[in-house]
């Protein structure tokens, strides 16, 4: 009855003393607070390895350097060279082909100016396959935004006019998703930190930007985790909740792999305004008319880049017509699923949930996958499932924090946890 007694007064001191009340971000030469009160849970269920992939809250012992600093690109692949698997990301992917979640597609081939092609006897657009350069929709990725809902991001950046975007966005106090890429994210800090610290929304755009079926299992995988991990570095903690293909290139494979291993939900659009391929802004506004004068439903989910002066501008020009036209400008993660942009925070300037136990960041020393567009898709090995604790051991696993605890309460929790087992 004691020992019950005492767990019921101290487990609460145990959370208290394990979250401080802020995390402060230090970006180059300012900081940016977070506060730190955790809501209830991650979007992914409790068993979803991405639990185990990305974690971070303050106190976790690990030491995030400020974005744009060389100890904060340090560690990442360099861009233009071969990219890395980390050990923990490969388990998590054999166990995901092992258990039958990654489905055996071939690779698609790509030959430049076309879209990539499966072999001989392979159709792109069976429920197999399902490619979306096909415009073949899987059931659970997202095409369309709410009806009347004009859903705003923009791809490719962080780069120079990101700049302008944003401050055009803060004036008229609304915000996009930023579907980034992770080697822009390296070459463009500054520009970075100026869409996240003005609380736009973060997703992912793969490391360097490929036809992501014409990848193995391994490199889509590393495509994925090492653009997440740089934005979980640069954000508080952060685990990005979407990401959008490269040219609109995925299928069941990639998807899966996305879902299964990183808890990525699949994102494409329904509206492409061609705005990376004009020379003027005139022929992007008339895009945007077009789309602006169609029903509202579906909504548009319209496709734009933060690519140059020139994309920029024609975004800016037409924005007058989306509220003349009746659409209700949002930034497109926060009108999708249930609203919230992150697997672990509702949005870029909200608290972050921690889970469990934290793992500091992997480094690039680990399983290597070079990238190649020529491998077959490798098939993974099991990986034995990690056997379940007692309850002693399961509450001292879960309270492993000593570092956040005073000296007395550290002592007094040992001799509980002694007792216990």
């Amino acid at each position: 009855m004691f020992w019950s007694s005492f767990l019921v007064f101290a487990l609460p001191l145990v959370h208290a003393a394990s979250v401080p009340r802020t995390l402060h971000d230090s970006h180059d030469d300012h900081t940016h607070e977070v506060d730190q009160a955790l809501p209830g849970s991650w979007y992914q269920e409790p068993d979803h390895p991405v639990h185990s992939l990305f974690k971070r809250a303050p106190g976790d012992g690990t030491n995030y350097p400020a974005v744009g600093t060389p100890q904060w690109s340090a560690g990442f692949p360099v861009p233009g060279t071969p990219i890395t698997l980390p050990q923990a990301w490969a388990s998590a992917l054999n166990a995901a082909v092992a258990a039958g979640k990654i489905p055996n597609i071939p690779q698609s081939t790509n030959t430049p100016n076309t879209s990539p092609t499966y072999p001989q006897g392979v159709n792109p657009n069976s429920p197999e396959v399902c490619s979306a350069t096909y415009k073949c929709r899987i059931p659970g990725d997202i095409w369309d935004s709410p009806t009347g809902v004009f859903a705003s991001s923009f791809d490719d950046g962080p780069l120079p006019p990101t700049t302008q975007l944003v401050q055009f966005l803060q004036s008229n106090n609304l915000k996009t998703t930023h579907f980034m890429i992770g080697v822009n994210i390296l070459n463009n800090p500054t520009q970075f930190n100026t869409a996240f610290d003005a609380g736009h929304d973060i997703a992912v755009h793969t490391w360097s930007h490929p036809y992501m079926t014409t990848l193995s299992n391994q490199d889509v995988a590393a495509q994925f985790g090492w653009t997440m991990q740089l934005i979980h570095n640069s954000t508080g903690g952060r685990v990005p909740r979407y990401w959008r293909p490269p040219y609109g290139d995925s299928d069941m494979r990639v998807r899966s792999i996305a879902k299964e291993v990183f808890g990525l939900d699949t994102v494409v659009w329904n509206q492409d305004t061609l705005d990376w391929s004009q020379a003027s802004t005139q022929p992007i506004q008339d895009s945007m008319n077009r789309f602006l004068a169609m029903p509202k439903t579906p909504g548009v989910m319209i496709l734009e880049h933060e690519t140059s002066a020139i994309t920029v501008t024609a975004f800016i020009n037409s924005f007058p017509l989306i509220a003349s036209n009746g659409w209700n400008f949002r930034s497109l993660a926060e009108v999708i699923s249930n609203g919230t942009s992150y697997q672990n925070a509702a949005d870029s300037g909200s608290s972050v949930s921690l889970k469990g136990v934290l793992v500091s960041a992997p480094t690039s020393s680990t399983t290597s996958s070079i990238i190649s567009t020529s491998a077959p898709p490798t098939s993974a090995t099991s990986t034995p499932s990690p056997s379940k604790t007692n309850t002693a051991s399961s509450f001292r696993a879960n309270v492993s924090y000593g570092a956040l605890f005073s000296p007395l309460l550290v002592g007094t929790l040992s001799a509980v946890l002694l007792f216990l087992s």
